[in-house]
């Protein structure tokens, strides 16, 4: 809660004139609880995480020629039932791990100094946060993501999310709830080494859950923005992850390519797409035509 009672108490204490979004947000959060502001992330990643995967679905449900061109592993057709149950299944992990963690962890959100007050951070002081706690996210969910490919975490917990070789915008956190928590910390880990504004924390944790939707769409658009970013895995890079299956011990990257790289765990995937566009060549050539889903190379 805001230790203002008024506009002109808040213009005194900082000493200068609002500017429009601190305007808003005085008028939103003034006579709300820091408790209840923080809630608002859980809010937000349902409300996300229930509407962005919609138009993945849609393109899913129509499959025709001209969606299927973009569809990475086009053998595979899910049904409104299988996606609807995939989603009912996230949504109860969402009610008995994510519900409670809300209530318990508020604690620690003030105890690192996330606030809620004014000023509102800048917007170059937002960006420079999010690029610390992805390029964080990334390296840690990277060896904790690998972690769980040895035989006891696959066979006990993380060959729940490996359920889907084909994976679907809704399956994005679709796992055990164990590895909920697991690599949850992962996404908490660049907040609670630098911690900001709630409102940078809410776009964090809503970008970190578009991209992992993206990445589990199933469909590799050429117009998605994420092309022009840097390094970025996107959807082919992940999807292979999930279609060489639980032997896969390739493409464990959040987000980024360069873990991959680093420690050469993208070299059958390096391979797979070089086998596979050299046959894509040959079919245009009338010569041969291979489905990349007969290239399983590890």
């Amino acid at each position: 809660m805001l230790p203002f009672n008024t506009i002109q108490a808040a213009e005194a204490s900082l000493g200068r004139n609002l500017t429009v979004a601190e305007m808003l947000w005085f008028k939103y959060s003034a006579n709300k609880s820091d408790y209840f502001l923080y809630c608002h992330n859980t809010i937000f990643l349902l409300l996300f995480y229930s509407l962005l995967p919609l138009p993945y679905m849609i393109a899913e449900l129509l499959r025709s020629r001209k969606i299927d061109r973009f569809k990475i592993q086009p053998k595979i057709k899910n049904s409104f039932g299988d996606m609807f149950r995939c989603y009912r299944d996230v949504m109860f992990i969402f009610v008995l791990v994510v519900g409670p963690l809300q209530l318990f962890s508020f604690p620690v959100i003030q105890m690192i100094g996330i606030r809620t007050g004014l000023p509102l951070p800048s917007a170059w002081e937002m960006f420079w946060q999010l690029l610390v706690y992805v390029l964080l996210e990334d390296y840690t969910n990277y060896w904790l993501h690998r972690s769980l490919h040895c035989k006891w975490g696959y066979d006990k917990i993380h060959r729940v999310h490996h359920e889907y070789t084909a994976p679907i915008g809704f399956a994005a956190p679709y796992a055990h709830w164990a590895e909920v928590l697991i690599l949850g910390f992962a996404s908490f880990l660049g907040p609670m080494i630098v911690p900001g504004h709630t409102i940078t924390f809410w776009l964090w944790m809503i970008m970190r859950q578009m991209e992992a939707i993206e990445t589990h769409s199933g469909y590799d658009f050429p117009w998605s923005p994420s092309k022009f970013i840097p390094f970025y895995g996107g959807s082919e890079y992940h999807d292979y992850h999930h279609f060489v299956g639980g032997r896969s011990q390739s493409n464990f990257a959040s987000v980024f390519t360069y873990c991959d790289y680093i420690y050469g765990t993208d070299k059958g995937y390096r391979y797979q797409k070089e086998v596979f566009e050299k046959s894509r060549e040959k079919s245009k050539s009338g010569k041969d035509n291979i489905s990349r889903q007969d290239l399983k190379a590890e």
